[in-house]
């Protein structure tokens, strides 16, 4: 599905909702949503306080094409919760989120002639206009930082509206990969390592999709907005943050950086829960994320060898990982 769809749509008068006296002058396709669900189009205005908005149109029709292949009723029905989920997001969370772990203001949500229509603060025009598909360490602890504030923010806060179970890569949510999945001893074991990040004592929201891409970098190295909410949800730290080491470093660096990483992420994440309730977080919070950070791994190498077995992030820092963890089973 691309943008050429939409033009039936009034998007003038949708946008009036907003800023009442707006024209748009012109509008860009930014990208097409995975699988043909829709498209995110940049609006440039005049007679608005804004240069540029964002929109993203979504249409819940099953995908004709997947680009892996997955267009099964499964991934459908997964796809379809994921609009549901981020929509719930920007009505009800995204207010709840500061300046340390930035998101995209949300200004109308809406739905016309069958197509969702979110429409988001352009972040390039607001000073997130950098995007990486690559970090040094240096840069990534701008992202590191996000999270761990993200996260202690929302300690503890129920999932309401959100997946119960948040990542887009779970196991309840991944039959058909799972179903294809050569026979192992991850396999074997992979209800277990679900059911022990499910039942951990600590959980928060995570974002769910937490890889480098979907960071928007500014100029000012210590500060960064993330984008796509589709799988926000119930979790552990150590699942976007294990997730988003992938995204960005090989298996060489994620093995070097890890000590590193991991002491930075606790020390942010002690620092912002301080800020916010005024004592310290129980010391409990970081033993356990520390315990399951191996489990988050081999959580998602679960995930990619049944989705694409030859995956460049089943490396060999993730397989030590894993078969350590499943070494103890």
């Amino acid at each position: 599905m691309n943008s050429n769809m939409f033009k039936s749509l009034d998007l003038e008068s949708i946008i009036s909702r907003v800023y009442p006296d707006s024209i748009i002058i012109s509008y860009v396709q930014v990208q097409e949503l995975w699988s043909g669900y829709g498209s995110i189009l940049r609006l440039f205005l005049k007679a608005a306080p804004v240069d540029s908005i964002i929109i993203k149109l979504i249409k819940l029709e099953k995908a004709e094409n997947h680009p892996r292949g997955w267009n099964t009723d499964n991934s459908h029905s997964r796809k379809v919760k994921s609009y549901e989920v981020e929509k719930n997001w920007y009505a009800n969370y995204a207010d709840l989120c500061f300046a340390s772990f930035r998101v995209p203001k949300c200004l109308l949500l809406s739905e016309v002639d069958g197509i969702q229509l979110i429409i988001l603060e352009d972040l390039d025009s607001s000073g997130f206009s950098e995007r990486k598909a690559s970090l040094s360490y240096s840069d990534s602890k701008a992202v590191i930082k996000w999270l761990a504030h993200f996260h202690a923010n929302f300690l503890n806060m129920k999932p309401e509206g959100l997946w119960e179970q948040g990542s887009y890569w779970h196991l309840a949510t991944r039959k058909d990969e799972f179903d294809v999945m050569q026979e192992s001893k991850l396999k074997n074991n992979a209800a277990l390592i679900d059911q022990a990040l499910i039942r951990a004592k600590f959980q928060t929201l995570i974002h769910g999709d937490a890889k480098v891409a979907n960071f928007c970098f500014s100029k000012d190295p210590e500060y960064v907005s993330a984008v796509d909410f589709q799988y926000v949800g119930k979790g552990i730290g150590m699942i976007d943050l294990a997730y988003f080491m992938g995204s960005c470093f090989n298996g060489e660096e994620c093995a070097c950086y890890k000590d590193e990483i991991l002491e930075y992420y606790f020390s942010e994440f002690n620092s912002a829960y301080f800020r916010k309730n005024g004592q310290e977080p129980d010391l409990e919070i970081e033993k356990e994320w520390r315990y399951l950070y191996p489990f988050a791994v081999a959580d998602f190498a679960r995930f990619l060898y049944g989705w694409m077995p030859n995956h460049t992030k089943l490396n060999q820092y993730t397989s030590n990982i894993t078969e350590s963890l499943l070494s103890k089973f």
